[in-house]
Protein backbone atom coordinates (compact mmCIF):
# COMPACT_ATOMS: atom_id res chain seq x y z
CA UNK A 1 0.00 0.00 0.00
CA UNK A 2 1.37 3.44 -0.95
CA UNK A 3 0.56 6.98 0.08
CA UNK A 4 1.51 10.03 -1.99
CA UNK A 5 4.83 11.50 -0.85
CA UNK A 6 5.45 8.78 1.74
CA UNK A 7 7.27 5.57 2.15
CA UNK A 8 5.72 2.19 1.72
CA UNK A 9 4.35 0.71 5.02
CA UNK A 10 3.84 -2.97 5.56
CA UNK A 11 0.27 -4.13 6.03
CA UNK A 12 1.11 -5.73 9.41
CA UNK A 13 2.27 -2.35 10.77
CA UNK A 14 -1.06 -0.77 9.89
CA UNK A 15 -2.93 -3.56 11.61
CA UNK A 16 -0.87 -3.05 14.81
CA UNK A 17 -1.78 0.65 14.84
CA UNK A 18 -5.49 -0.15 14.67
CA UNK A 19 -5.32 -2.85 17.35
CA UNK A 20 -3.44 -0.78 19.91
CA UNK A 21 -5.55 1.42 22.33
CA UNK A 22 -5.61 5.09 21.31
CA UNK A 23 -3.86 6.22 24.50
CA UNK A 24 -0.93 3.96 23.67
CA UNK A 25 -0.10 5.40 20.27
CA UNK A 26 2.01 8.26 21.62
CA UNK A 27 3.75 6.21 24.36
CA UNK A 28 7.16 4.82 23.72
CA UNK A 29 9.96 3.28 25.70
CA UNK A 30 12.64 5.26 27.44
CA UNK A 31 14.86 5.18 24.41
CA UNK A 32 12.10 6.89 22.38
CA UNK A 33 11.50 9.80 24.76
CA UNK A 34 8.35 8.31 26.50
CA UNK A 35 7.37 8.86 30.18
CA UNK A 36 9.52 7.40 32.96
CA UNK A 37 8.27 3.94 34.21
CA UNK A 38 9.06 4.96 37.80
CA UNK A 39 6.58 7.86 37.54
CA UNK A 40 3.93 5.48 36.19
CA UNK A 41 4.50 3.04 39.09
CA UNK A 42 4.20 5.90 41.60
CA UNK A 43 0.89 6.96 40.04
CA UNK A 44 -0.46 3.42 40.27
CA UNK A 45 0.68 3.18 43.90
CA UNK A 46 -1.13 6.39 44.83
CA UNK A 47 -4.33 5.14 43.20
CA UNK A 48 -4.11 1.85 45.08
CA UNK A 49 -3.61 3.65 48.40
CA UNK A 50 -6.70 5.72 47.76
CA UNK A 51 -8.76 2.56 47.23
CA UNK A 52 -7.15 0.52 50.05
CA UNK A 53 -5.77 2.84 52.73
CA UNK A 54 -3.34 1.34 55.25
CA UNK A 55 -4.85 0.43 58.61
CA UNK A 56 -3.12 2.01 61.60
CA UNK A 57 -1.33 -0.38 63.93
CA UNK A 58 -2.93 -0.37 67.37
CA UNK A 59 -0.55 -0.32 70.26
CA UNK A 60 -1.37 -1.75 73.68
CA UNK A 61 -1.90 1.13 76.09
CA UNK A 62 0.58 1.39 78.93
CA UNK A 63 -2.10 2.63 81.33
CA UNK A 64 -5.72 1.68 81.84
CA UNK A 65 -8.35 4.00 83.28
CA UNK A 66 -11.04 2.44 85.47
CA UNK A 67 -13.94 4.87 85.30
CA UNK A 68 -16.02 6.05 88.19
CA UNK A 69 -19.28 4.09 88.42
CA UNK A 70 -17.97 0.81 86.95
CA UNK A 71 -20.49 -1.83 88.17
CA UNK A 72 -19.52 -4.96 90.12
CA UNK A 73 -21.82 -7.95 90.69
CA UNK A 74 -21.48 -9.47 94.18
CA UNK A 75 -23.17 -11.88 96.58
CA UNK A 76 -23.23 -12.06 100.35
CA UNK A 77 -21.24 -14.97 101.78
CA UNK A 78 -23.32 -15.53 104.92
CA UNK A 79 -26.78 -14.89 106.36
CA UNK A 80 -27.24 -11.74 108.46
CA UNK A 81 -30.22 -11.14 110.77
CA UNK A 82 -31.34 -8.08 112.70
CA UNK A 83 -31.76 -10.38 115.70
CA UNK A 84 -28.00 -10.94 115.96
CA UNK A 85 -26.17 -8.35 113.84
CA UNK A 86 -24.60 -5.26 115.40
CA UNK A 87 -23.65 -1.94 113.91
CA UNK A 88 -20.03 -2.02 112.78
CA UNK A 89 -19.90 -5.77 112.06
CA UNK A 90 -17.52 -6.51 109.18
CA UNK A 91 -18.91 -8.38 106.15
CA UNK A 92 -17.47 -10.14 103.12
CA UNK A 93 -18.95 -10.21 99.63
CA UNK A 94 -17.78 -12.34 96.70
CA UNK A 95 -17.45 -11.00 93.14
CA UNK A 96 -19.44 -13.32 90.85
CA UNK A 97 -18.58 -11.82 87.44
CA UNK A 98 -15.26 -10.70 85.96
CA UNK A 99 -15.01 -6.91 85.76
CA UNK A 100 -13.48 -6.08 82.37
CA UNK A 101 -12.18 -2.74 81.12
CA UNK A 102 -10.71 -2.30 77.63
CA UNK A 103 -10.29 -6.04 77.08
CA UNK A 104 -8.54 -6.57 80.42
CA UNK A 105 -9.90 -8.24 83.55
CA UNK A 106 -9.28 -5.78 86.37
CA UNK A 107 -11.29 -7.61 89.07
CA UNK A 108 -11.57 -11.40 88.58
CA UNK A 109 -14.61 -13.37 89.70
CA UNK A 110 -14.02 -14.84 93.13
CA UNK A 111 -12.41 -11.70 94.56
CA UNK A 112 -13.58 -10.70 98.03
CA UNK A 113 -14.99 -7.25 98.69
CA UNK A 114 -15.31 -5.87 102.21
CA UNK A 115 -18.26 -4.11 103.76
CA UNK A 116 -19.98 -3.51 107.08
CA UNK A 117 -23.30 -3.25 108.87
CA UNK A 118 -24.08 0.46 109.23
CA UNK A 119 -27.54 0.20 110.73
CA UNK A 120 -29.57 -2.32 112.74
CA UNK A 121 -33.05 -2.11 114.23
CA UNK A 122 -34.68 -5.06 115.91
CA UNK A 123 -38.34 -5.85 115.58
CA UNK A 124 -40.45 -3.43 117.61
CA UNK A 125 -43.89 -3.05 119.11
CA UNK A 126 -46.80 -1.73 117.06
CA UNK A 127 -46.09 -4.56 114.63
CA UNK A 128 -42.94 -2.96 113.16
CA UNK A 129 -40.34 -5.30 111.68
CA UNK A 130 -36.57 -5.24 111.99
CA UNK A 131 -34.18 -3.43 109.70
CA UNK A 132 -30.61 -4.06 108.48
CA UNK A 133 -28.51 -1.66 106.37
CA UNK A 134 -25.35 -2.93 104.63
CA UNK A 135 -22.60 -0.85 103.03
CA UNK A 136 -19.86 -1.88 100.60
CA UNK A 137 -16.42 -0.40 101.37
CA UNK A 138 -13.69 -1.64 99.01
CA UNK A 139 -12.41 -4.38 96.72
CA UNK A 140 -8.93 -5.37 95.60
CA UNK A 141 -7.91 -5.02 91.95
CA UNK A 142 -5.96 -7.74 90.18
CA UNK A 143 -2.86 -5.55 90.60
CA UNK A 144 -3.25 -5.60 94.38
CA UNK A 145 -4.54 -2.07 94.84
CA UNK A 146 -7.67 -1.34 96.85
CA UNK A 147 -10.44 0.75 95.26
CA UNK A 148 -13.37 2.26 97.12
CA UNK A 149 -16.93 1.12 96.42
CA UNK A 150 -20.29 2.75 96.90
CA UNK A 151 -23.37 0.66 97.55
CA UNK A 152 -25.97 0.41 100.28
CA UNK A 153 -28.62 -2.26 100.70
CA UNK A 154 -31.46 -2.01 103.18
CA UNK A 155 -33.55 -5.03 104.09
CA UNK A 156 -36.70 -4.59 106.12
CA UNK A 157 -38.44 -7.29 108.08
CA UNK A 158 -42.10 -8.03 107.49
CA UNK A 159 -44.44 -5.62 109.28
CA UNK A 160 -47.45 -6.95 111.20
CA UNK A 161 -49.16 -3.60 111.68
CA UNK A 162 -52.20 -4.46 109.52
CA UNK A 163 -52.62 -7.80 111.26
CA UNK A 164 -52.32 -6.07 114.64
CA UNK A 165 -55.07 -3.59 113.75
CA UNK A 166 -57.32 -6.40 112.54
CA UNK A 167 -56.79 -8.29 115.79
CA UNK A 168 -57.54 -5.16 117.83
CA UNK A 169 -60.74 -4.56 115.86
CA UNK A 170 -61.92 -8.15 116.25
CA UNK A 171 -61.11 -8.17 119.97
CA UNK A 172 -62.70 -4.74 120.54
CA UNK A 173 -66.00 -5.96 119.16
CA UNK A 174 -66.18 -8.64 121.83
CA UNK A 175 -64.17 -7.19 124.74
CA UNK A 176 -62.86 -3.64 124.24
CA UNK A 177 -60.51 -3.42 127.30
CA UNK A 178 -58.36 -6.26 125.87
CA UNK A 179 -57.78 -4.61 122.48
CA UNK A 180 -54.78 -2.40 123.54
CA UNK A 181 -52.80 -5.52 124.40
CA UNK A 182 -52.17 -6.10 120.71
CA UNK A 183 -50.19 -2.85 120.53
CA UNK A 184 -47.34 -4.86 122.02
CA UNK A 185 -47.23 -7.14 118.95
CA UNK A 186 -43.89 -7.17 117.17
CA UNK A 187 -43.03 -7.57 113.50
CA UNK A 188 -40.52 -10.01 112.03
CA UNK A 189 -36.74 -9.78 112.10
CA UNK A 190 -34.96 -8.58 108.97
CA UNK A 191 -32.84 -11.29 107.35
CA UNK A 192 -30.24 -10.90 104.59
CA UNK A 193 -29.86 -14.40 103.18
CA UNK A 194 -26.61 -15.97 102.06
CA UNK A 195 -26.14 -15.45 98.32
CA UNK A 196 -28.19 -12.24 98.19
CA UNK A 197 -27.20 -10.28 95.07
CA UNK A 198 -25.73 -6.80 95.43
CA UNK A 199 -24.50 -4.44 92.70
CA UNK A 200 -21.75 -2.05 93.81
CA UNK A 201 -20.04 0.73 91.86
CA UNK A 202 -16.41 1.84 91.89
CA UNK A 203 -16.12 5.21 93.62
CA UNK A 204 -13.83 7.54 91.68
CA UNK A 205 -11.62 6.96 88.65
CA UNK A 206 -8.24 5.27 88.94
CA UNK A 207 -5.29 4.50 86.66
CA UNK A 208 -3.69 1.07 86.46
CA UNK A 209 -0.54 0.12 84.50
CA UNK A 210 -1.20 -2.66 81.97
CA UNK A 211 2.26 -4.23 81.99
CA UNK A 212 1.19 -6.86 84.51
CA UNK A 213 -2.26 -7.43 83.03
CA UNK A 214 -3.13 -10.17 80.59
CA UNK A 215 -5.87 -9.65 78.02
CA UNK A 216 -8.58 -12.27 78.46
CA UNK A 217 -10.96 -13.71 75.91
CA UNK A 218 -14.36 -12.12 75.50
CA UNK A 219 -15.99 -15.52 74.94
CA UNK A 220 -15.42 -16.78 78.49
CA UNK A 221 -18.15 -19.19 79.55
CA UNK A 222 -20.93 -17.53 81.54
CA UNK A 223 -22.36 -20.99 82.18
CA UNK A 224 -19.13 -22.12 83.84
CA UNK A 225 -18.99 -18.90 85.85
CA UNK A 226 -22.60 -19.33 86.96
CA UNK A 227 -22.08 -22.92 88.12
CA UNK A 228 -18.93 -21.94 90.02
CA UNK A 229 -20.83 -19.42 92.17
CA UNK A 230 -24.20 -21.17 92.28
CA UNK A 231 -25.26 -22.26 95.79
CA UNK A 232 -25.93 -26.02 95.86
CA UNK A 233 -29.18 -25.66 97.82
CA UNK A 234 -32.04 -23.26 98.34
CA UNK A 235 -32.71 -21.62 101.71
CA UNK A 236 -35.89 -20.64 103.53
CA UNK A 237 -36.67 -17.20 104.95
CA UNK A 238 -34.52 -17.89 108.02
CA UNK A 239 -31.47 -19.03 106.04
CA UNK A 240 -31.91 -22.78 106.67
CA UNK A 241 -30.83 -25.05 103.82
CA UNK A 242 -33.63 -26.55 101.75
CA UNK A 243 -34.09 -28.33 98.41
CA UNK A 244 -31.14 -29.08 96.15
CA UNK A 245 -30.76 -27.20 92.86
CA UNK A 246 -30.75 -30.04 90.34
CA UNK A 247 -31.89 -28.57 86.97
CA UNK A 248 -30.54 -25.89 84.62
CA UNK A 249 -32.53 -24.49 81.70
CA UNK A 250 -31.11 -22.47 78.81
CA UNK A 251 -34.03 -20.75 77.12
CA UNK A 252 -35.74 -17.45 76.51
CA UNK A 253 -38.58 -16.68 78.88
CA UNK A 254 -41.34 -17.27 76.32
CA UNK A 255 -39.82 -20.59 75.25
CA UNK A 256 -39.56 -21.74 78.87
CA UNK A 257 -43.20 -20.91 79.57
CA UNK A 258 -44.39 -22.45 76.30
CA UNK A 259 -42.52 -25.71 76.90
CA UNK A 260 -44.03 -26.24 80.36
CA UNK A 261 -47.49 -25.30 79.09
CA UNK A 262 -47.24 -27.82 76.24
CA UNK A 263 -46.13 -30.51 78.69
CA UNK A 264 -49.24 -29.95 80.84
CA UNK A 265 -47.64 -28.12 83.78
CA UNK A 266 -49.58 -25.40 85.60
CA UNK A 267 -48.45 -22.35 87.56
CA UNK A 268 -49.37 -22.52 91.23
CA UNK A 269 -50.85 -19.67 93.26
CA UNK A 270 -48.31 -17.11 94.49
CA UNK A 271 -50.13 -16.19 97.70
CA UNK A 272 -52.00 -18.25 100.26
CA UNK A 273 -55.00 -15.94 100.74
CA UNK A 274 -56.87 -16.93 97.55
CA UNK A 275 -55.64 -20.51 98.03
CA UNK A 276 -57.78 -20.98 101.14
CA UNK A 277 -60.87 -19.93 99.20
CA UNK A 278 -60.13 -22.20 96.24
CA UNK A 279 -59.27 -25.10 98.54
CA UNK A 280 -62.58 -24.69 100.35
CA UNK A 281 -64.50 -24.60 97.07
CA UNK A 282 -62.62 -27.24 95.06
CA UNK A 283 -61.30 -29.33 97.97
CA UNK A 284 -59.13 -32.22 96.75
CA UNK A 285 -59.48 -31.12 93.12
CA UNK A 286 -57.59 -27.86 93.69
CA UNK A 287 -54.49 -28.14 91.47
CA UNK A 288 -52.90 -24.72 92.08
CA UNK A 289 -52.09 -25.13 95.76
CA UNK A 290 -49.23 -22.67 96.46
CA UNK A 291 -45.72 -23.86 97.30
CA UNK A 292 -43.57 -22.93 100.25
CA UNK A 293 -41.40 -19.90 99.47
CA UNK A 294 -37.70 -20.69 99.05
CA UNK A 295 -34.82 -18.40 98.13
CA UNK A 296 -31.84 -18.38 95.76
CA UNK A 297 -29.71 -15.24 95.21
CA UNK A 298 -31.65 -13.73 98.11
CA UNK A 299 -34.98 -13.71 96.23
CA UNK A 300 -38.01 -15.94 95.82
CA UNK A 301 -38.62 -18.21 92.86
CA UNK A 302 -39.68 -16.65 89.55
CA UNK A 303 -41.85 -19.65 88.60
CA UNK A 304 -43.58 -22.39 90.56
CA UNK A 305 -44.80 -25.23 88.33
CA UNK A 306 -46.77 -28.31 89.32
CA UNK A 307 -47.94 -31.43 87.49
CA UNK A 308 -50.65 -32.91 89.77
CA UNK A 309 -51.52 -36.57 90.03
CA UNK A 310 -54.98 -37.07 88.54
CA UNK A 311 -55.95 -39.50 91.30
CA UNK A 312 -54.86 -37.27 94.19
CA UNK A 313 -54.40 -33.68 93.01
CA UNK A 314 -53.57 -31.99 96.31
CA UNK A 315 -51.43 -34.59 98.08
CA UNK A 316 -49.38 -35.94 95.14
CA UNK A 317 -47.73 -33.78 92.51
CA UNK A 318 -44.50 -33.27 90.58
CA UNK A 319 -43.25 -29.75 91.13
CA UNK A 320 -40.29 -27.44 90.77
CA UNK A 321 -39.25 -23.87 91.53
CA UNK A 322 -37.31 -21.86 88.92
CA UNK A 323 -35.04 -18.83 89.33
CA UNK A 324 -33.61 -16.66 86.56
CA UNK A 325 -29.87 -15.93 86.79
CA UNK A 326 -27.89 -12.96 85.47
CA UNK A 327 -25.99 -15.20 83.04
CA UNK A 328 -26.60 -16.08 79.39
CA UNK A 329 -25.50 -18.51 76.69
CA UNK A 330 -25.59 -17.05 73.17
CA UNK A 331 -28.12 -14.46 74.31
CA UNK A 332 -30.39 -17.04 75.98
CA UNK A 333 -30.93 -16.64 79.73
CA UNK A 334 -29.83 -19.35 82.16
CA UNK A 335 -32.39 -20.58 84.71
CA UNK A 336 -31.84 -22.86 87.72
CA UNK A 337 -34.47 -25.03 89.38
CA UNK A 338 -35.11 -27.24 92.39
CA UNK A 339 -37.38 -30.20 91.64
CA UNK A 340 -39.00 -32.63 94.09
CA UNK A 341 -41.96 -35.02 94.04
CA UNK A 342 -44.68 -34.55 96.67
CA UNK A 343 -46.06 -37.96 97.64
CA UNK A 344 -48.26 -37.21 100.66
CA UNK A 345 -49.43 -34.56 103.11
CA UNK A 346 -47.94 -34.51 106.58
CA UNK A 347 -49.53 -32.70 109.53
CA UNK A 348 -47.67 -31.62 112.67
CA UNK A 349 -50.25 -31.06 115.38
CA UNK A 350 -47.66 -29.75 117.83
CA UNK A 351 -46.74 -26.85 115.52
CA UNK A 352 -50.18 -26.64 113.87
CA UNK A 353 -48.77 -26.81 110.35
CA UNK A 354 -49.33 -28.90 107.25
CA UNK A 355 -46.77 -29.61 104.53
CA UNK A 356 -45.95 -32.13 101.83
CA UNK A 357 -43.64 -35.10 102.31
CA UNK A 358 -41.36 -35.70 99.31
CA UNK A 359 -39.90 -38.76 97.65
CA UNK A 360 -36.32 -38.85 99.00
CA UNK A 361 -34.93 -40.04 95.64
CA UNK A 362 -34.89 -36.58 94.04
CA UNK A 363 -32.73 -37.68 91.09
CA UNK A 364 -35.72 -39.63 89.76
CA UNK A 365 -37.79 -36.43 89.77
CA UNK A 366 -34.99 -34.55 87.97
CA UNK A 367 -34.90 -37.13 85.20
CA UNK A 368 -38.69 -37.38 85.03
CA UNK A 369 -39.03 -33.65 84.34
CA UNK A 370 -36.41 -33.76 81.57
CA UNK A 371 -38.13 -36.73 79.95
CA UNK A 372 -41.55 -35.12 80.28
CA UNK A 373 -40.39 -31.90 78.60
CA UNK A 374 -38.72 -33.89 75.82
CA UNK A 375 -42.13 -35.09 74.70
CA UNK A 376 -42.88 -31.53 73.52
CA UNK A 377 -40.11 -31.83 70.89
CA UNK A 378 -38.72 -28.50 72.09
CA UNK A 379 -35.65 -29.89 73.88
CA UNK A 380 -32.44 -29.64 71.84
CA UNK A 381 -29.93 -31.02 74.31
CA UNK A 382 -29.58 -32.62 77.74
CA UNK A 383 -26.41 -33.09 79.73
CA UNK A 384 -25.39 -33.89 83.30
CA UNK A 385 -23.11 -31.39 85.03
CA UNK A 386 -21.34 -31.77 88.37
CA UNK A 387 -21.95 -29.33 91.19
CA UNK A 388 -19.02 -27.41 92.63
CA UNK A 389 -20.21 -28.27 96.17
CA UNK A 390 -21.52 -31.87 96.04
CA UNK A 391 -24.78 -32.69 97.82
CA UNK A 392 -25.26 -36.42 98.33
CA UNK A 393 -27.58 -36.20 101.32
CA UNK A 394 -29.65 -33.37 102.72
CA UNK A 395 -32.90 -32.24 104.27
CA UNK A 396 -35.65 -29.92 103.11
CA UNK A 397 -36.48 -26.80 105.11
CA UNK A 398 -39.30 -28.79 106.76
CA UNK A 399 -37.01 -31.68 107.76
CA UNK A 400 -37.61 -34.21 104.98
CA UNK A 401 -34.52 -36.24 104.05
CA UNK A 402 -33.40 -36.70 100.42
CA UNK A 403 -30.54 -38.31 98.52
CA UNK A 404 -28.78 -37.45 95.25
CA UNK A 405 -25.82 -38.28 93.02
CA UNK A 406 -25.00 -34.53 93.21
CA UNK A 407 -25.46 -33.85 89.51
CA UNK A 408 -27.43 -31.11 87.79
CA UNK A 409 -29.17 -31.74 84.49
CA UNK A 410 -28.75 -29.10 81.78
CA UNK A 411 -31.77 -28.81 79.43
CA UNK A 412 -31.62 -26.53 76.39
CA UNK A 413 -34.90 -25.43 74.79
CA UNK A 414 -35.72 -23.87 71.43
CA UNK A 415 -38.81 -22.00 70.19
CA UNK A 416 -41.46 -24.11 68.42
CA UNK A 417 -41.17 -22.12 65.18
CA UNK A 418 -37.39 -22.29 64.88
CA UNK A 419 -37.60 -24.91 62.13
CA UNK A 420 -34.77 -26.94 63.59
CA UNK A 421 -35.14 -30.23 61.74
CA UNK A 422 -31.92 -31.70 63.13
CA UNK A 423 -33.04 -31.60 66.77
CA UNK A 424 -32.33 -34.85 68.53
CA UNK A 425 -34.65 -35.49 71.46
CA UNK A 426 -34.39 -38.42 73.85
CA UNK A 427 -37.10 -39.53 76.22
CA UNK A 428 -34.49 -39.96 78.92
CA UNK A 429 -31.35 -37.79 79.23
CA UNK A 430 -28.32 -39.42 77.68
CA UNK A 431 -25.30 -40.11 79.84
CA UNK A 432 -22.76 -37.73 78.31
CA UNK A 433 -19.46 -36.33 79.29
CA UNK A 434 -19.28 -32.51 79.10
CA UNK A 435 -15.98 -32.81 77.25
CA UNK A 436 -17.64 -34.63 74.33
CA UNK A 437 -20.58 -32.33 73.88
CA UNK A 438 -20.72 -30.03 70.87
CA UNK A 439 -23.67 -27.85 71.87
CA UNK A 440 -23.09 -24.12 72.37
CA UNK A 441 -23.72 -24.22 76.12
CA UNK A 442 -21.43 -27.20 76.62
CA UNK A 443 -18.70 -25.80 74.40
CA UNK A 444 -18.68 -22.54 76.33
CA UNK A 445 -18.54 -24.42 79.61
CA UNK A 446 -15.60 -26.53 78.42
CA UNK A 447 -13.64 -23.39 77.56
CA UNK A 448 -13.20 -22.65 81.27
CA UNK A 449 -12.19 -26.14 82.34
Amino acid sequence: MRFAGSRTLPVCSLLCLFLLPPNSWGQGGPSHGGPNPELRNETLLRADLQQHPLQPVRETPTQLEISDGTPIKLQTVRTISSAHAKKGDRLDFVVVKDVRVGGFTVIPAGSIASGSVVGVKGRRILGMGGNVVLKLDSVRLISGEQVALRARKEIKGHSCTKLMLAEMLATGLSYLPAAPVFLLSRGQDSTVLKGTEVTAYISGSSIMPTEKLLATKNDASELGEMIHFLPPRTVDGLGRDGDMLNLIFVAKQNDLEDTFARAGWIKTEKTRLPAFWHLAMQRWHYAKLPMRTLYVFGRTQDYSYALPDSTSVVSRRHHLRIWKTDYEVDGNPIWVAAATHDISIQIQLRKLRMFHRIDPQIDAERDFIAGNLSETKLVTHQEYLHCVDPVFKGETATGGAYYSDSRMLLVELHPPDSGNTNTQVAAQPAEKSPEKSATPASAMLNATR
